[in-house]
C-alpha cells in the first residue's frame, strides 16, 4: 500500500503541474496490482476530481483561467463524456491508434526547442464555438470511454492550434478534466462500477498531497518551457499505456 501511495502520489504530482488530474496514469498503475479492471475507471475518475479540481483552483488564482475558452469544449464533452462511460471499451485497436496519436504529439511537444506561443486566441464569436462543439463531443466521449478526464487530449490541441501558453491551457485542461469526471463518473456509477473502498482512502489522500504541490508550482513558479516538457513527459506516459492496453499486457 505504501508503494501504491507513493506512484499515485508522485503521479498527481507530475500531472497536476500541467493541470491533469492523472488518470491515465492512476490506470496504467492499477494494471500491474491484478486488481479487477472494472474497479479501475471509477477509481481513477474519482481520483481525477480530487487532483483536477486543485489544479483548477491553484490555476484560476493566479489568474490562468479562461471561461470563454472552456465553455465552447465542455458544453458537448460532459454529455458526451457520460455517454462514454455507458459505452463497453471497444477493441484493441483503439487503443493502438490513440496511443500512436499521443506519442506523436508527446514527441513534438518534447522535441521542440521552443515553448508554443499564443498566435490567436478566438475566445469570442462563432469560430470558436464551431471548433469547440465537435471537438468537446469528440474528446469527451474518448474521455468516458477510457475513464480519465480528457486533458491529454485537450492541452495539445490547444496549444498546437495556439489558442493558448501553456499556463492557460493548465488552467482550462484542469476545469475540463474536472467536469468530465464528474460526467464519467456518474455513468459508471449508474452502469453498477464502482471504486475499491478499501484504496480510495488512502489513495487520495496520496493524491492529494502531489496535486497541492504540483499544481501550485505549474501555476506559479515553472515556465513555460517547462510546463511544455512536462506536458510532453505526460503524453509520453499516457501513450506508452495506451500501447500496453493495444498488446493486452
Amino acid at each position: 500500500m505504501w508503494l501504491l501511495a507513493l506512484s499515485f502520489s508522485l503521479a498527481a504530482w507530475l500531472y497536476s503541474s500541467v493541470g491533469h488530474g492523472g488518470g491515465s496514469a492512476y490506470l496504467a498503475i492499477l494494471a500491474l496490482t491484478g486488481l479487477p479492471r472494472a474497479t479501475f475507471a471509477p477509481l481513477a475518475l474519482t481520483l481525477n476530481l480530487v487532483v483536477s479540481g486543485l489544479g483548477w483552483a491553484n490555476y484560476a488564482r493566479a489568474g490562468h483561467f479562461s471561461r470563454k475558452l472552456l465553455w465552447p469544449f465542455v458544453t458537448t464533452s460532459i454529455p458526451a463524456a457520460f455517454l462514454g462511460g455507458l459505452t463497453p471499451l471497444p477493441k484493441w485497436a483503439f487503443s493502438l491508434v490513440l496511443g500512436l496519436v499521443l506519442l506523436l504529439a508527446a514527441l513534438r511537444l518534447l522535441l521542440l526547442q521552443k515553448p508554443v506561443t499564443t498566435q490567436r486566441i478566438p475566445e469570442e464569436g462563432l469560430p470558436l464555438w464551431r471548433w469547440g462543439l465537435p471537438l468537446g463531443a469528440l474528446l469527451g466521449y474518448l474521455a468516458g470511454l477510457i475513464g480519465i478526464g480528457g486533458g491529454i487530449f485537450l492541452s495539445p490541441l490547444l496549444l498546437f492550434l495556439g489558442w493558448a501558453d501553456a499556463k492557460r491551457v493548465g488552467a482550462v485542461s484542469a476545469a475540463f478534466i474536472f467536469l468530465n469526471s464528474a460526467s464519467g463518473l456518474i455513468a459508471h456509477m449508474l452502469a453498477q462500477r464502482t471504486p475499491n473502498l478499501e484504496l480510495l482512502l488512502p489513495l487520495t489522500g496520496a493524491v492529494l498531497l502531489g496535486g497541492v504541490l504540483g499544481s501550485h508550482l505549474g501555476a506559479t513558479r515553472f515556465s513555460g518551457t517547462i510546463l511544455q516538457r512536462l506536458l510532453g513527459v505526460v503524453l509520453l506516459i499516457a501513450a506508452l499505456k495506451m500501447l500496453l492496453d493495444a498488446t493486452g499486457l
